[in-house]
């Protein structure tokens, strides 16, 4: 009879874990798109997200992007993943109790 219980218990942890995963991601996504809203501009337009998250292929494109603000830009939206992420996380949380 201690088994039933206990089986019980690791279900609702499944499934806590599950919806904390799903709501960490949906909010990271959400920040993801929020960043890019508010950081992804350059002169008033929005910057091509290729051009955000690609690499530099040598110095000469390396040095374009430190001028452009690209790197400061991709760095600002992923902090905005993160900290969506983060409140997904905060509302899991308060979600369980």
């Amino acid at each position: 009879m201690i088994i039933i219980p206990i089986f019980w218990i690791q279900i609702e942890n499944l499934i806590f874990m599950k919806k904390t995963i799903f709501l960490i991601i949906v909010f990271a996504i959400l920040g993801l798109v929020f960043g890019y809203l508010v950081f992804g501009r350059i002169s008033g337009e929005y910057v091509d997200i290729d051009l955000i998250f690609t690499d530099s292929e040598n110095v000469i494109e390396s040095l374009g992007r430190r001028i452009a603000g690209l790197k400061q830009m991709k760095q600002n939206i992923l902090i905005s993943g993160a900290g969506g992420a983060l409140i997904g996380f905060v509302i899991s949380l308060i979600k369980k109790k």
